[in-house]
């Protein structure tokens, strides 16, 4: 009762209007626009966990494309349209008309004749997936302004080649409410850290989605690779501009110990240099696949030569108390475990597993935020009725 009432307090506070908008990037949302999805998160979490069903849908359906392969995330949204009412269903290219060349506009409108939400991952290639996603959002709003489409739906950002805002607001729910208190970020020591990985590829939308979205806390966020590693300059920018007007701070360096010392939060996680994504993307549309297979081949190279970026006991012991809180998207590549050798120790990851499947637990429940509160009106007083209706979830 008092998380809901917390919750809906925090929401109402917030005062701000998101019904029909999309969800792209944590930066183009305003923080009071950020506290309200963390509100709506909390609020469906409390009535789920007392058995109160928070469906706001007695239909509808959730289209879901996913362009990578995905667990967390695929399994989240479902997870997420399944707890307000909606059905899934995934979009396969392969078996749909888009392997004959439909046109984006066509695609999107055939497959929300009665679709609430679409969630669409699509990270691999720079300059593609946000653009995609546009062009869906567009296409889709198109149609309903054209009557073809009886209601908009939303778009949700399920990762794309800029930012990871459903991952990156599950990990920031989870930090606040592991630290508590009024401003639990503000002047914490926060470490995004490459971190050695036997696999190429790695989207940079985790560490941009990082420091594009924890700067704005005051957070003192410090981005560090080794030479080579950068990711997008606008994003670094970004940060930049962020941590001075939040009275946090944002600096990048070329050493994981300097990062992890002192530090209260770290997040090492591979991701691959912006120059090589770039390259890749330029390879793609040339239909270069030798020059990709040869472009992979020199980064594997490049990522062994790092091999000591690694999250083991002995840099934990440099952060504050050695009790840094670590963070992690998943799966890790864990050494000697998953990996001969990767981005964390066993025995670190083993000390923090409970908690990491916590910070994953954050993200069915920010996916729902985000579509309910793009698609019911009202989300405070909704969110009173379901509460004052209490019906069941799970009668028996």
């Amino acid at each position: 009762m008092n998380d809901f009432a917390a919750a809906l307090r925090q929401l109402e506070n917030a005062g701000v209007e998101m019904f029909d908008k999309q969800f792209y990037f944590t930066w183009d949302r305003s923080m009071a626009e950020l506290e309200a999805t963390f509100a709506v998160a909390d609020a469906l979490r409390a009535l789920r966990r007392r058995n109160i069903s928070p469906r706001v849908f007695d239909s509808g359906l959730g289209v879901s494309l996913f362009r990578d392969n995905s667990t967390r995330t695929r399994f989240s949204f479902a997870s997420a349209c399944n707890l307000l009412g909606l059905t899934v269903q995934d979009l396969d290219e392969k078996k749909s008309q888009l392997a004959h060349g439909e046109t984006v506009r066509e695609t999107a409108n055939m497959i929300s004749f009665m679709a609430d939400v679409i969630g669409i991952r699509d990270d691999m290639f720079i300059g593609k997936g946000h653009t995609y996603m546009r062009e869906v959002a567009e296409a889709v709003a198109a149609g309903h302004q054209a009557g073809v489409l009886e209601q908009k739906p939303a778009l949700v950002n399920l990762q794309c080649d800029i930012d990871h805002p459903t991952q990156t607001m599950a990990d920031t729910l989870h930090v606040l409410h592991q630290l508590g208190g009024e401003q639990p970020l503000r002047g914490k020591k926060v470490a995004m850290t490459w971190a050695y990985s036997p696999s190429y590829g790695k989207p940079l939308s985790v560490p941009q989605g990082v420091i594009g979205l924890l700067t704005r806390f005051g957070a003192e966020v410090v981005l560090a690779h080794p030479e080579g590693y950068e990711v997008m300059p606008s994003i670094e920018r970004l940060a930049e501009q962020q941590a001075a007007q939040s009275g946090g701070s944002f600096r990048r360096c070329n050493d994981m110990a300097e990062a992890f010392a002192d530090a209260d939060i770290v997040y090492p996680k591979s991701w691959a240099p912006f120059a090589a994504m770039r390259r890749r993307t330029e390879l793609f549309e040339q239909g270069d696949m030798a020059g990709i297979d040869e472009l992979e081949r020199q980064l594997l190279a490049q990522n062994a030569e790092h091999k000591d970026w690694e999250c083991t006991e002995r840099m934990q012991a440099l952060t504050k108390g050695g009790q840094a809180l670590y963070l992690h998207c998943l799966p890790a590549d864990i050494s000697g475990v998953s990996c001969t050798q990767g981005e964390v120790a066993a025995s670190v990851f083993d000390r923090y597993r409970d908690p990491l499947y916590k910070q994953a637990g954050y993200k069915p429940y920010i996916i729902a935020a985000m579509i309910f509160l793009a698609k019911v009106r009202e989300p405070a007083a909704a969110l009173r009725a379901l509460e004052r209706d209490a019906c069941p979830r799970q009668r028996f």
